[in-house]
């Protein structure tokens, strides 16, 4: 596949692995947070693996904190925080690399219809600034919102249509 106009699959894998670290944010219905880290160390996890240095990492989380309405739950550890307020973690942990694309698995499966609404906001939110959004979800409701639906039963591509929203 190609992203970001690179052919991934002619890269050796350890350019392979840092492509899914630096380019590539994933986004779960069961949140993946470590439970022992705090919300903040949750979301500077990936820069951390990569290398990036405190200072820069200290900003990025700060800003993205900021961003997604968690100032007040930085020192919080998951099992301290709302689903919606886990989710919202989760999400800017799969973006705080600044990635090209996010994939995002039943990311409001898990949220009452509410929260999941605000989960869908904050996506939509950053396709409109340019990042690229898969999303796998079973709820009609959100993937009628994509502007592009591919419907898949037993690993096959059924439908391959345009969708009615702008997401």
């Amino acid at each position: 596949y190609r992203l970001a106009g690179t052919d991934v699959t002619t890269l050796s894998a350890e350019e392979q692995a840092r492509v899914r670290s630096e380019r590539i944010g994933f986004v779960f219905q069961s949140f993946h947070l470590v439970p022992r880290l705090t919300a903040a160390e949750n979301i500077a996890l990936p820069m951390t693996l990569a290398g990036i240095p405190a200072k820069e990492r200290a900003v990025r989380v700060a800003a993205a904190l900021a961003g997604f309405g968690l100032e007040n739950r930085a020192d919080h550890r998951p099992d301290q925080l709302s689903g919606g307020q886990r989710q919202r973690v989760a999400i800017a942990r799969a973006t705080i690399m600044r990635p090209a694309l996010i994939l995002a698995d039943e990311p409001t499966g898990n949220l009452d219809r509410h929260t999941g609404e605000e989960v869908v906001h904050l996506l939509e939110e950053l396709n409109r600034q340019g990042v690229t959004l898969v999303v796998v979800t079973h709820d009609q409701t959100i993937g009628g919102r994509a502007r592009r639906q591919l419907l898949m039963e037993d690993g096959r591509i059924e439908r391959d249509s345009a969708g009615m929203g702008g997401g």
